[in-house]
């Protein structure tokens, strides 16, 4: 009898067992695509997995064909046909579960080693995760869950943008419910908190109260945030009533303490998250006064999380957590800090011209995702938002009831830019945030970090952008210190922004309906036989009016001063001063014209000097040059290495215009103080 081929086998399967297998086939590719290792694959390798995983199974089915082929040979031709229906059927099964046991060892394989099934966290919450599409547990997360689930205090240092909040939230949960804290935790109307997180802003506060409520509301656990500028008495009645969890900044939980509202003796965990920010904004007092609250270390845990280590986090270190404690750093001595999944970079930018430039930078390097513009101070914060379509302010003199809006709808999508000062610079997470603006070098590198921190988070990529002016800037320290390398580029010039405008106008033309051709047919054929342009021209023209552009105006490359042009000037000698190139273009210019130049800088070598000259002087400044021996005047296309500017003092503190971004004196955009015995300053009385 002949045998059965698997051509044959193939053919005959029916198709419903022909779709069975096509769902199980989709369902374990889409399990193996599911995992966080095999997503950021190449196409190339997920290709070559796939022929590797067919080619098993093609090897499995030929086996079992030559199996059934061989046992076929020696059957008697008479039983044949009553047989046939059988072993068909059978092989089917066979290379069904051949096929998928080999498909399952590969899914297997390819298992994230820090997948969310390999840690001890309850089902609700696993759930929860998957619903937030986590897969597996970032490592600042995986390095630590055991540590705190097991009991120990622990100091966790990470970059910003790792993860540092699910660090803590998911083992004091389970710990909590599962775990070694099960047994200690109260229950009933009135009882005391098993945790105390304190963080330095409102916003992180109701971040992070965000996160205990999703996963830990899984598991049957309440939490409550507390912090200044929301309703005291509300915050009192929650507490009153009993939570497991209290998140809140240390001001307002100090008032809770000092009215009997907030009871810790029945203490757990205490966590300080951004621990170097509450020395920064003056928390130093009110911390150690909460921390010494708990008499008996042995009887609370406690975790402390800080991006940066100063002197003052590894005192309350020692002395607030046990001498067993362990240490999870992913920073180490790297030089580094700032995130490595953000692209750094850096525009020469006049006060006057940020208003003008912004919104073309947003264009150019947002990928239509959000954008966080910072300012130092409040006033340009607002100023600014009202100057950028569809923008936001968020700063500390905005009502707490106004900003937790503002970020609900920054988060949602309602609007897609928000300028900020400081307040939005530590531990806010917020998807897709593409792009960040400084309109100017901060006055230290952590700020630098942080504010940069905010795109670039959970792995994915970003943009920040640094405007500086060339005349009144020193970043070197930043670069230096916190180990970025900038990208030195030019203002994107309008010509190139209206090209990309074109572009999405052209989409938008594409997506009118055909039915409007009819009633604009004649007046555009009257149109094309009247104007004396082409039917291309004419088109260039609509679409630089859907695009918003009636002209196309020139930038400078120095200042991004529109209608300006950057000249380079040499004079056949080295130029040590400002005031020596002044007096070699009044040898050949006008007064009136010297006087007009703007933002004149040398350049590194000493050799020369640029400055910016207004587009309708451009062609006296460069027919003038014949009039002076030696000298030379060039419009340039790339600025040169400039020199920067020496200060005792770092960072910004710009001058004039209407956004000079200065220091901001006691009402600048966030709060200086330190504490008296760390910096030598005082703690002042405004916080945010």
């Amino acid at each position: 009898m002949p045998s059965i081929s698997l051509v044959d086998a193939m053919v005959s399967t029916s198709p419903k067992d022909k779709k069975e297998k096509k769902v199980k086939n989709q369902t374990l590719m889409e399990t193996l695509g599911s995992d966080p290792l095999s997503a950021g694959k190449t196409k190339k390798e997920s290709k070559s997995k796939k022929e590797s995983r067919k080619r098993k199974a093609s090897d499995v089915e030929d086996e079992e064909e030559k199996s059934e082929t061989s046992s076929e040979l020696v059957e008697p031709a008479a039983n044949s046909k009553v047989k046939n229906g059988e072993v068909e059927s059978e092989k089917k099964k066979k290379k069904k579960a051949k096929v998928e046991e080999v498909v399952v060892e590969e899914a297997k394989v390819e298992e994230h080693p820090n997948a969310v099934s390999k840690y001890r966290i309850s089902e609700p919450v696993k759930a929860k995760l998957k619903e937030k599409g986590i897969e597996a547990l970032f490592p600042i997360q995986a390095m630590t869950f055991d540590i705190v689930l097991d009991g120990c205090d622990l100091v966790g240092r990470a970059r910003t943008g790792q993860g540092k909040t699910l660090a803590f939230v998911l083992p004091i949960i389970e710990s909590l419910t599962n775990g070694p804290a099960k047994s200690s935790r109260k229950t009933g109307y009135g009882k005391a908190p098993s945790v105390l997180v304190l963080l330095p802003t409102r916003e992180l506060a109701v971040q992070v109260h965000a996160d205990f409520e999703i996963y830990g509301g899984a598991v049957g656990l309440t939490a409550c945030s507390i912090y200044g500028g929301s309703a005291f008495r509300s915050q009192e009645l929650q507490l009153r009533r009993g939570v497991d969890i209290v998140i809140g900044t240390p001001g307002r939980v100090k008032d809770h303490l000092e009215r009997k509202n907030l009871d810790l003796t029945s203490l757990k965990f205490r966590v300080l998250d951004e621990a170097d920010e509450m020395l920064k904004m003056g928390f130093v007092d009110d911390v150690e006064l909460i921390l010494g609250q708990v008499k008996d270390l042995t009887q609370v845990q406690t975790l402390l999380f800080s991006a940066t280590l100063p002197s003052w986090v590894k005192e309350i270190a020692s002395r607030f957590l046990k001498p067993s404690k362990k240490t999870a750093d992913l920073v180490g001595n790297e030089k580094m800090k700032a995130s490595t999944n953000v692209r750094h970079i850096v525009i020469p930018c006049s006060s006057n011209a940020r208003s003008q430039l912004i919104p073309d930078i947003i264009r150019c390097y947002s990928s239509a995702g959000r954008t966080i513009v910072f300012t130092e101070t409040k006033d340009s914060a607002s100023e600014l938002s009202g100057l950028l379509p569809g923008a936001r302010a968020l700063h500390g003199d905005i009502q707490q009831a106004q900003r937790e809006i503002t970020l609900s709808g920054f988060r949602s999508g309602k609007f897609m830019t928000l300028v900020a000062t400081n307040v939005a610079a530590r531990g806010l997470d917020i998807n897709d945030v593409q792009l960040i603006i400084q309109c100017e070098p901060p006055r230290d590198v952590e700020a630098y970090i942080h504010r940069s921190g905010r795109t670039g988070r959970a792995g994915n990529s970003g943009v920040a952008v640094m405007l500086y002016d060339p005349r009144r800037s020193n970043f070197s320290k930043i670069e230096r210190e916190s180990g970025v390398k900038f990208e030195h580029i030019s203002a994107p010039q309008p010509a190139d922004v209206a090209k990309a405008a074109g572009v999405e106008a052209a989409e938008i033309i594409n997506q009118i309906s055909d039915s409007v051709i009819p009633a604009f047919k004649a007046a555009a054929e009257n149109l094309l036989n009247t104007s004396g342009l082409s039917a291309v021209e004419l088109l260039s023209k609509a679409l630089a009016k859907a695009a918003g552009y009636s002209e196309i105006k020139s930038r400078s490359l120095l200042t991004s001063m529109e209608n300006c042009v950057t000249v380079l000037l040499e004079a056949g000698k080295p130029i040590y001063t400002p005031s020596f190139a002044y007096g070699v273009l009044r040898r050949f210019l006008p007064e009136e014209k010297v006087e007009a130049i703007k933002g004149l800088t040398l350049t590194a070598d000493g050799l020369g000097a640029v400055f910016d000259v207004a587009a309708e002087d451009l062609d006296l400044f460069l027919a003038g040059q014949e009039n002076a021996a030696n000298v030379k005047l060039e419009v340039v296309t790339a600025l040169p290495p400039l020199q920067e500017k020496v200060q005792r003092g770092f960072g910004g503190g710009g001058g004039g215009g209407r956004f000079s971004f200065g220091r901001g004196g006691r009402n600048g955009g966030f709060s200086d103080r330190r504490n008296d015995r760390f910096s030598g300053r005082g703690r002042g009385s405004k916080r945010w």
